[in-house]
């Protein structure tokens, strides 16, 4: 399989520094970010997308350290309804899609977003459960919304050659193998489909090697990040929303990317994103690989390092051990 990282961590190193540390743990690929709620320091959108020159020099750069381009990242909300957010992600990612085709990369990540409740909300609203029937009415709303972008999107995706692989990420409109799949139907999607990162759905308790079955061919590409449940989860529950703001000091920051800093967590936990192996063991994401291979055995894993209890370095490197012991086996 192709096993990789993305490089979001890594927003203090060069684009070279990045690719030498990951080829350094064993690694082959590196997902690269182009925008969304990440800046893109490891990549120069509007320089690639101008200068044919400055792309075959950009694709020089992994050529030279023996690296794959193994994906972009464009993950935000663009359907905020928030006049700084929703527009400037949604041409973050029309860019990431263009840029993508003229660089012969196959897949991007991305979200589905979160509209607000009607036409003239001023924030986003996730809908969590709709058991009272006005938030099925919100639910409607923001279908109306969605499909006919996202039906768009994949146009523009099927002309560009790319794949757009959403993260199945709470706060999002799908969030669930079964809200994609009910949104694919709707659209008759082709060109989008799922980047499997079981971080998430682990936090919703859900059985992994069932939804990668049940999705299929949906799967365009891989995240490898853990979750962890701890003894919090019996008073909590994992719809906890007991966090704080951003920690005040730096260190306590959760490494997710430049300029995109998470709240912070309670002292109790229901979850937290963990190392690969902290949360579930080697021969767990072995049976997890293997159910990726049957779907594509050429699938690009990336690691997605956002344990704040270790270093961007360490992360990386304690994933790739843990991430290559399962590949091996798998």
């Amino acid at each position: 399989m192709n096993i990789g990282a993305y490089t979001a961590c890594l927003h203090n190193y060069t684009l070279e520094e990045s690719l030498d540390i990951l080829k350094g743990n064993g690694l082959t690929g590196a997902e690269v970010n182009v925008g969304g709620f990440i800046p893109s320091p490891h990549c120069p959108v509007d320089l690639l997308i101008g200068s044919k020159t400055a792309r075959d020099d950009y694709l020089g750069i992994f050529a030279d350290k023996g690296m794959r381009l193994a994906g972009f990242n464009c993950s935000g909300n663009v359907l905020s309804p928030l006049p700084d957010v929703g527009p400037r992600h949604d041409y973050d990612l029309r860019r990431a899609i263009e840029l993508a085709g003229k660089l012969g990369v196959d897949e991007i990540v991305c979200m589905s977003g979160t509209p607000g409740t009607d036409p003239d909300a001023k924030y986003p609203a996730w809908v969590v459960n709709p058991w009272n029937g006005v938030e099925l009415e919100v639910l409607e709303y923001q279908k109306s919304v969605a499909d006919p972008y996202w039906r768009e999107m994949d146009k523009r995706a099927q002309d560009a050659g790319v794949k757009l692989a959403w993260e199945l990420h709470p706060h999002n409109i799908a969030f669930t193998p079964v809200n994609f799949l009910e949104f694919a139907d709707r659209i008759d999607a082709k060109n989008v489909g799922v980047n499997m990162d079981p971080s998430h759905l682990m936090w919703q308790q859900m059985d992994i090697v069932a939804s990668i079955k049940l999705l299929g061919d949906h799967i365009f590409h891989v995240h490898a990040k853990d979750t962890k449940l701890y003894p919090g989860v019996a008073t909590r529950g994992v719809i906890d929303s007991s966090f704080g703001p951003v920690p005040e000091n730096p260190a306590d920051h959760t490494p997710t990317g430049m300029s995109h800093y998470c709240s912070s967590w309670p002292e109790d936990p229901a979850w937290r994103f963990v190392g690969i192996g902290v949360g579930h063991d080697v021969a767990w994401w072995t049976e997890f690989l293997r159910a990726i291979k049957d779907i594509n055995p050429e699938m690009n894993v990336n690691i997605e390092h956002e344990d704040q209890s270790m270093s961007q370095l360490d992360g990386i490197a304690f994933a790739a051990k843990n991430l290559l012991e399962a590949e091996k086996a798998a």
